[in-house]
């Protein structure tokens, strides 16, 4: 078993919770996702984030909305839908479950990253 597929099997598994939180702050351009995903680490490929979005839309759980662009050609702005705000809290709440699972049965405490500390290193 390769550890590098199940590095990514791990960060694919939480993406879409990434992603929806994203958005939730305030609606968001595809670039914009990749960046904020890119500084936390979650580096995402334009080939998997597009799909991703599309089936989140699908769903019913994000809407987009053309905007132009000063410069280029107008951009989709991706906002959340309340079915998709509803979705994203509760896959929050499994997350939160998740960790104190992770934590209960390996007796270790997951890192809670400092987020100023964070920016600090990415800026």
């Amino acid at each position: 078993m390769k550890l590098d597929n199940t590095k990514v099997q791990m960060k694919k598994g939480v993406l879409e919770y990434c992603i929806l939180t994203i958005i939730s702050r305030e609606e968001a351009y595809a670039s914009d996702i990749l960046e904020v995903l890119k500084k936390a680490r979650l580096i995402v490929v334009e080939g998997t984030l597009y799909p991703l979005l599309t089936r989140l839309k699908n769903s019913g759980l994000l809407t987009y909305e053309w905007k132009e662009s000063s410069s280029g050609p107008p951009r989709k702005y991706y906002k959340l839908t309340p079915k998709g705000r509803e979705f994203m809290e509760e896959l929050g709440q499994t997350w939160e479950e998740l960790v104190y699972a992770v934590e209960l049965t390996t007796g270790e405490t997951i890192p809670k990253h400092d987020k100023t500390q964070n920016n600090e290193q990415n800026s």
